[in-house]
């Protein structure tokens, strides 16, 4: 794999998007702890991730409006910037007034911070295929952006932990949002090319359609759905992708503690050992994935395939499963499969859609995955009560095969764009 695949803009890109994510955690971190201080309430500590995902939800929806405006680098560095203004406010209102501050202004400055940062990954992942000089690297620079996100996950909890205890929330906010300026500054480094950096694709009937023209708001807020019901493959990878998001809240914490609780009969810590393994399973996946780009090539779809196969595989074993330390090797093989299905689906649906509309057809798979998940997490708890923690992992599996079934259905989809370029030689 040649380096020169990465242009310089990508590596500031790949360096903002790490000092952000790493901020996002600190901070997070530091309210959450804030806020049971001064409440003793779980309740109003889940606020705080129900109000980032309800910002990001709206922000996704009217995010086509924003890059229909602005090109893709301008709108990162606004995003950035506006979430270390409104960062620096909101860590300077609490360090000066501690116990005295306002949680309505707390969570209403999060929200409008949330609400910017929604714009932020369709942007960063439209943006990958233009800072890529060929294809062959587009593979790898998805493996690298995933491999950052998952060492933030991984050693940013733990280390976010310790530096609340020691230092203290409104301290920590402080660090958090010198973090975040950087990541502004970094911004400055990403320079979108006049034309894309991978050539444009020819557009064909079976993968991908020219959009409509139209000038008007709600045309521009629909152009992305419209693309992706009209597009057969990026149709069959949306549906997917929902029906997994539908089984992927079982990772969410109070469900991994539930099942280590019940399934394994473990305290509060094996919660913790489980959540390390899988991220450190993740970070092995990534890397892997980088190891094997130059085999993988263009096998985005059998690679997805059966890194879908596996993971659905290891979470009905991992349901069934009442061994602690084997859990923790179960969880911990997952990840690699996870990272397999996750960058290469990534992957197909970059490189199935035409770079002006790929940021749209973005936006509107976050909103729709942000609204999974939600539902998700209401679902999922309301079926854990009736079936069990045990059935619940197992209904998840159960999900993923589903989704793998759906993808074999309409493999067609998958093969009509080699068809046309063998066609065309």
């Amino acid at each position: 794999m040649k380096s020169s695949y990465l242009t310089r803009s990508f590596y500031y890109l790949w360096t903002t998007q790490t000092a952000a994510n790493a901020a996002d955690v600190l901070y997070i971190m530091a309210l959450t702890v804030m806020v049971l201080d001064r409440t003793n309430s779980l309740v109003s500590a889940a606020l705080l991730p129900l109000i980032r995902s309800g910002a990001q939800l709206v922000s996704s929806l009217v995010a086509p409006l924003f890059i229909q405006r602005f090109n893709l680098s301008s709108l990162l560095f606004y995003s950035q910037t506006g979430q270390f203004l409104l960062f620096i406010c909101l860590a300077v209102y609490i360090h000066l007034n501690s116990v005295a501050s306002s949680l309505v202004l707390v969570f209403s400055l999060i929200f409008v911070m949330s609400f910017l940062d929604g714009w932020t990954t369709p942007a960063r992942n439209a943006l990958i295929p233009r800072l890529v000089t060929h294809e062959q690297g587009l593979l790898k620079a998805n493996g690298l952006m995933s491999v950052s996100d998952q060492v933030v996950q991984f050693a940013g909890w733990g280390l976010s932990g310790v530096v609340v205890a020691f230092i203290g929330s409104s301290s920590t906010l402080l660090i958090a949002a010198v973090i975040y300026g950087l990541a502004a500054v970094f911004t400055l480094g990403v320079k979108e090319p006049s034309h894309g950096g991978i050539p444009e694709k020819r557009v064909n009937a079976a993968t991908d359609i020219s959009p409509d023209l139209g000038t008007g708001r709600w045309h521009t807020l629909t152009e992305g759905w419209k693309m992706i019901w009209k597009t057969p493959r990026l149709r069959v990878l949306t549906f997917m992708d929902m029906i997994d998001m539908l089984g992927g809240s079982i990772w969410v914490g109070a469900f991994t503690l539930a099942f280590v609780q019940v399934a394994l009969g473990q305290g509060e810590e094996w919660w913790g050992f489980i959540n390390a393994a899988y991220f450190a399973g993740t970070i092995g996946g990534g890397l892997l994935v980088l190891a094997l780009a130059r085999i993988i090539g263009r096998r985005y779809f059998s690679v997805m395939m059966i890194g879908m196969a596996g993971y659905g595989i290891l979470t009905a074993v991992y349901a069934l499963n009442s061994q602690p330390f084997v859990a923790l090797f179960l969880v911990m093989l997952m990840g690699p499969f996870a990272e397999l299905a996750m960058i290469n689906r990534r992957t197909l649906i970059q490189s199935s859609v035409a770079n002006p509309m790929l940021p749209k057809v973005l936006s509107a798979q976050a909103s729709m995955m942000h609204l999974i998940f939600c539902v998700s997490l209401l679902g999922m708890a309301w079926l854990a009560e009736y079936i069990g923690i045990v059935n619940l992992y197992l209904f998840a599996a159960a999900l993923t095969i589903l989704a793998i079934v759906a993808g074999l259905l309409n493999f067609r989809a998958f093969q009509e764009k080699k068809v046309h370029r063998q066609m065309m030689n």
